[in-house]
């Protein structure tokens, strides 16, 4: 009688709890923490090793996961709730010149969020669980699998001026080559200071180990006496 009793003390104007869809979150929470931990911990981070995204990832992913859930009750629709998700994850980043690749990852854990917050009773779980699966399997396929080789890059100063004509290319590339060590493919050109012969160069280069693939710290590749 007592139980009975919690159980329909108005709380907020709601019940104290109902088991049926307590439970039904937890399972939900704990597939979509799941496909994340595995897409962003073990397929995103060992490859990129950002913990800045890392972190925002998860928060993002849990965020809207729970607010769907709780917006759910008023029943919703989907294809709006994605929309305007993905939207706000987009236009929330503008201030930041996000990298295409973070970005991907960033309507990756939206998605994933909403389809397992929102997915209704026409959804079976094997459909659900098929989802998820692909997605997980499309990262890994694509990260490690197709993309055998790491592309990394440097942002560096460098003193040659004279190299970055478009006549000397194949100079600057064979100067940069000899001077880092690295095995260079291509490289942009940036600023340009005559003042103190120097201009900004972001190399590119295919990391052998994509652990310590990303460095976009300035590097000053100098032969002059300082």
């Amino acid at each position: 009688m007592l139980n009975e009793l919690l159980l329909r003390l108005p709380i907020l104007g709601s019940k104290l709890i109902d088991y049926d869809d307590f439970f039904e979150l937890i399972i939900r929470f704990t597939i979509n923490f799941s496909v994340v931990l595995i897409l962003i911990r073990a397929i995103y981070y060992p490859i990129n090793r950002r913990k800045d995204y890392l972190v925002t990832f998860f928060l993002i992913n849990i965020i809207i996961f729970f607010v769907c859930i709780v917006m759910n009750d008023v029943k919703m629709n989907m294809a709006f709730a994605f929309g305007l998700f993905a939207i706000f994850g987009i236009l929330r980043y503008r201030t930041e010149q996000l990298p295409i690749k973070e970005m991907t990852y960033l309507f990756m854990v939206i998605a994933i969020a909403v389809l397992n917050s929102l997915a209704g009773k026409k959804v079976s779980f094997a459909e659900l669980m098929l989802v998820n699966a692909a997605i997980v399997l499309a990262s890994y396929l694509l990260e490690k699998v197709f993309l055998l080789k790491h592309e990394s890059r440097k942002s560096i100063l460098y003193e040659k001026i004279e190299n970055v004509k478009p006549e000397n290319h194949d100079e600057l590339i064979k100067d940069l080559r000899e001077r880092t060590g690295l095995d260079i493919n291509r490289v942009q050109i940036g600023r340009i200071d005559f003042l103190r012969d120097t201009v900004k160069i972001i190399i590119y280069y295919y990391e052998k180990n994509p652990q310590d693939s990303f460095n976009d710290e300035s590097t000053y590749v100098s032969n002059k006496n300082e």
